[in-house]
């Protein structure tokens, strides 16, 4: 679940696992872009601790 919100004035979006998530993630245009500059390298890091577990 994806939200748009604000916070100090600035746009953010909100991830929550679901509508009663207390501790959801959220985050401005530059974590977005950082997000976004290194997405590759955080699908490979996803993928490699699940073949841990």
């Amino acid at each position: 679940m994806v939200e748009r919100s604000e916070f100090k004035g600035k746009p953010v979006l909100v991830i929550k696992r679901d509508e009663n998530d207390q501790y959801p993630f959220s985050f401005g245009i530059s974590k977005a872009k950082l997000i976004l500059e290194n997405i590759e390298e955080i699908k490979k890091f996803v993928s490699e601790t699940e073949a841990k577990q």
